[in-house]
């Protein structure tokens, strides 16, 4: 099976799960950014995601203009925030922190967008 098949599936599921689970629990955001303060969970979560990162970014590495570079552009994001919350991370949950609070509305729009662009393409349910 094709990788960028399986991975778009993959984002686009998960982009669109995490988009359910903010808008009808707003206090989870909250919640994970107090979590980042205690040290062990901001371990643990750099970890998976510079994990997750290289896995995507191993598996799936290309640079077309299509819904391809949207997987790799998730996959380098994954491990670039994951080292800088493993290398800086006071200042990385700041930077994190004021983009939530600035561009809210923004990113659940570009979750859900972006999600659904994904599971469309992976399944074909609407021709564009």
């Amino acid at each position: 099976m094709d990788y960028s098949i399986v991975l778009a599936k993959f984002w686009g599921w998960y982009l669109l799960i995490f988009f359910f689970v903010l808008s009808l629990n707003p206090k989870r955001i909250r919640q994970i950014f107090s979590d980042l303060n205690d040290e062990k969970f901001l371990i643990l979560f750099s970890f998976l995601s510079i994990i997750v990162g290289l896995i995507n970014i191993l598996l799936h590495n290309v640079w077309e203009l299509n819904y391809k570079l949207i997987i790799t552009c998730i996959g380098w994001s994954a491990l670039i925030i994951g080292l800088a919350l493993f290398i800086f991370p006071k200042p990385t949950v700041n930077w994190l922190e004021y983009l939530n609070i600035k561009l809210v509305q923004i990113i659940y729009l570009l979750l859900f967008f972006v999600g659904l662009f994904l599971l469309n393409t992976a399944y074909g349910l609407v021709l564009i």
